[in-house]
């Protein structure tokens, strides 16, 4: 008797967090509706997967890619588009198939008359789903980047670089270089199985970041955020890689299809660090972490009613690396939140 009311009040349990799942996502993307919406995007060359240096500013580590066109041990390269990917991406990841898996079995036990848990056949059963979920995934990403492989040239991990500071921040104090992940070096963020073992690392250097460098990070801040806050798809493309431009125009045509949009004011740049700048074949990297202040409000489209978001400003810290080609100007090409 008592085996059985534990069973119910666990399938009871399952059933409260599948429904409560999308709710949640639904409110954490409508909490971080700014450029990036709170979430982690894009590429660091070949340190994508390699998490960025602490600083004063962001001592702690970074979130993994959620979203990324480069694979490990690949190099970053320019996309048309990309999918959302990660734990909780879109409710795609490995907690959604949980909570489906979950969702699922209990309504058909409910269907067949044998009680909400009859489905999975009692917690041995959760157990074997919960296994058979995570090797649906592992094989899927084991296979989907053996495909990968065979169609780039493999690329090795990054080297490390010393932190500095910009902009009105303290000293900051040393960290340790930055190391490579392993093959499970993507994390929960986003399953990333796989690498080229034995291919040759690509050529690195530090590089010397100047205050010009400083500024214009700082200035970059203020403007993705403003040309994103009006949905100008043609400045945010001078500004960001074409990789972050495909992420910022998805997620502007979802804010399209839900009837809202977002308006960005009052961005100030609070304190800055440098984490890492180096030299990767033509291209020059920066990856600097900023704490910073905006005002971040979400509108209905047609009758600019407030639904999120208040005249408040928040705070918050981000990692931004940027890109800039020989004789080029820099571009953002990624957002990690700290």
């Amino acid at each position: 008797m008592k085996f059985a009311q534990r069973t119910r009040a666990l399938g009871l349990l399952a059933l409260t967090l599948s429904l409560a799942l999308p709710v949640m996502l639904a409110l954490s993307s409508a909490a971080d509706a700014r450029a990036g919406r709170g979430g982690s995007m894009g590429s660091r060359g070949s340190r994508t997967f390699a998490p960025p240096a602490a600083t004063q500013t962001a001592p702690k580590a970074a979130q993994p890619m959620q979203r990324s066109i480069t694979q490990p041990g690949a190099p970053a390269a320019p996309a048309a588009a990309a999918a959302k990917g990660g734990m909780f991406g879109g409710a795609r990841g490995m907690l959604g198939g949980l909570a489906a898996g979950f969702l699922g079995a209990g309504l058909l036990g409910m269907l067949f008359g044998n009680g909400f848990m009859s489905g999975l056949g009692g917690f041995a059963s959760i157990l074997g789903l919960i296994a058979q979920v995570i090797l649906v995934v592992v094989v899927a990403r084991l296979a989907l980047n053996w495909w990968r492989r065979r169609n780039a040239a493999p690329a090795g991990g990054p080297a490390g670089s010393a932190p500095m500071n910009f902009g009105n921040a303290q000293d900051a104090p040393g960290a340790a270089n930055a190391a490579p992940r392993s093959a499970l070096g993507g994390g929960l963020g986003g399953f990333g199985l796989g690498g080229a073992a034995g291919a040759a690392a690509p050529a690195t250097a530090p590089l010397e970041v100047t205050p010009d460098d400083y500024d214009a990070f700082e200035r970059m801040l203020g403007d993705v955020q403003t040309a994103w806050s009006n949905e100008d798809m043609a400045k945010l493309e001078k500004l960001v890689t074409p990789e972050m431009g495909s992420y910022f125009a998805q997620d502007l045509a979802d804010n399209k299809a839900k009837g809202v949009v977002n308006r960005i004011t009052d961005v100030k740049l609070l304190q800055g660090d440098l984490a890492e700048a180096w030299r990767e074949g033509n291209e020059d990297y920066a990856t600097v972490a900023m704490r910073f202040s905006l005002v971040d409000r979400t509108f209905e489209r047609d009758s600019q009613r407030l639904v999120e978001g208040s005249d408040t400003p928040v705070e918050t810290t981000e990692i931004w690396t940027f890109v800039r080609p020989q004789n080029g100007n820099w571009e953002l090409s990624g957002i990690q939140q700290a």
